[in-house]
């Protein structure tokens, strides 16, 4: 049932018992992959209760039928998916992850003189951060080898979120999170600040990071391959572990020889490819690629 703002103002707002709080964890699930745990109960039933009061729908179940079969159901999904998923992340988040990135890049071209790019994906990327830290990592690798203007980078960013995807895409961020999170030298190299006190990726970066919307469930979409690496952070907690294996492996299969995976430390327990061994480290979860 739909109700008026009024009616909205003036009325209990929907309690959510054990059955539909089961029947959302497992369409959320199939949906999406990402499991809502007990203790993310109240999360996930304030997320939607925020969400049916702007569309001045009464009831669980009646919005959950909007979501099976609602003319905008597409819409809708897309616009829930991004109130649950955290998009907290920031500038150069876990340091020894980029660091582990620039050393790789700097042994690829040393090792193979006919090597003219570094090919990377930022899976899970949100508003961008973490694709454009990379971005700037990768450059100023590049740089500091004299390598010449025939070698590059490119990297790809996904992620479920469109909202998320468009900040991204967009570049645009608050001047307290770059100036606190970025140096001085890169603020002037990589951003150009506007007169809103924003700051903008400068083209240089920005034109060699693409976006594109890819659920993790549907992976196999996906054209990339051969990359040399792969960042996957903080996204695989959202899963249930089985769910991330199956993800872990077929990223896995995506990498070239040589290539490397950067996961978030603790995210993946007990797992082992036979195509990958561990990068030796105290700091960072990151397995190479050593045989096709």
């Amino acid at each position: 049932m739909v109700k008026s703002p009024l009616q909205w103002k003036h009325s209990h707002p929907p309690e959510m018992d054990d059955e539909q709080f089961s029947l959302w964890q497992t369409a959320i699930e199939v949906r999406t992959g990402m499991q809502i745990p007990e203790q993310r109960r109240t999360f996930l039933k304030t997320s939607i209760r925020t969400r049916m009061k702007e569309i001045h729908c009464d009831s669980f179940q009646s919005y959950y039928e909007q979501l099976q079969t609602g003319p905008s159901s597409e819409q809708e999904w897309t616009i829930l998916t991004d109130r649950l998923t955290v998009q907290e992340t920031h500038f150069f988040r876990h340091q020894p992850s980029f660091d582990l990135a620039k050393e790789k890049t700097k042994e690829w071209f040393t090792k193979d003189p006919n090597k003219k790019s570094v090919q990377a994906w930022s899976v899970g990327c949100s508003t961008g951060e973490e694709p454009y830290s990379l971005g700037i990592t990768l450059d100023e690798q590049i740089h500091s080898m004299h390598l010449g203007n025939d070698h590059y980078f490119g990297i790809t960013a996904t992620d479920i979120s469109m909202p998320a995807l468009n900040k991204a895409q967009a570049g645009i961020y608050k001047e307290k999170k770059i100036t606190r999170q970025i140096s001085e030298a890169r603020q002037k190299k990589y951003f150009d600040q506007q007169n809103d006190h924003n700051f903008q990726v400068k083209p240089l970066l920005k034109e060699r990071v693409c976006f594109a919307r890819i659920n993790v469930l549907d992976l196999s979409a996906s054209p990339l391959n051969d990359l040399d690496i792969i960042f996957c952070q903080n996204m695989l907690i959202y899963f249930s572990r089985w769910r991330r294996r199956e993800i872990v492996n077929h990223l896995a299969s995506r990498l070239q020889v040589g290539g490397i995976i950067i996961l978030g430390l603790g995210e993946v327990m007990d797992w082992a490819n036979p195509k990958l061994e561990r990068v030796p480290s105290d700091k960072v979860l990151a397995f190479m690629r050593h045989c096709h």
